[in-house]
């Protein structure tokens, strides 16, 4: 596997294998591409349930709004603005930009983005400081680094969050170990 640069990005978006949009060239970097905030988040409705189990669909609170206070110590779903589709050799990974970690918040991913992968990015957001931290959609927040598999792979994704767009919560109850596919 190798991370691909940013010359490598271009070509691979020019040639139309690879697709990001919308995309502005400053949002290419030299081995990563800054993806931006959107206007979408999820948050967990604690009123609504006594605990969060892997065997129920957990309950959210819908948010739509330009501006997203993080409270201290709180967790929250984002999405991005941008889209990705990967073709069946190249993957991906989602990191937090330097910048915004230096503020106190945890970006992640959960991981991996597969192989065949179409859709916008759940960010799952964690405000680690003792403050709020207030951010504007539009504003650029992670990073995605591409990486070229050794070969394409057998099974491309086609699981249960392929084509999302907005921020999209837990589907762990759908799991095969509790009857609820593949």
């Amino acid at each position: 596997m190798s991370i691909l640069s940013d010359r490598d990005i271009s070509e691979w978006l020019a040639s139309g294998k690879l697709s990001i949009e919308p995309l502005s060239d400053g949002q290419i970097q030299p081995a990563s591409v800054d993806l931006r905030l959107g206007s979408h988040y999820l948050k967990i409705d604690e009123n609504a349930m006594e605990s969060i189990t892997m065997e129920t669909d957990p309950r959210y609170v819908d948010i739509h709004a330009d501006e997203i206070v993080i409270p201290p110590h709180s967790f929250l779903l984002a999405t991005t603005m941008e889209s990705i589709r990967l073709p069946d050799d190249l993957t991906a990974f989602v990191e937090g930009r330097s910048s915004v970690g230096r503020m106190g918040l945890f970006i992640q991913n959960a991981g991996w983005v597969d192989p065949g992968f179409e859709g916008t990015l759940t960010l799952e957001l964690y405000n680690a400081n003792r403050l709020p931290l207030k951010f504007s959609a539009g504003r650029r927040i992670c990073q995605l680094v591409l990486a070229r598999l050794s070969s394409p792979c057998m099974r491309p994704y086609r699981g249960k969050y392929q084509h999302q767009r907005g921020t999209i919560g837990s589907r762990i109850f759908q799991d095969a170990e509790v009857g609820g596919g593949p």
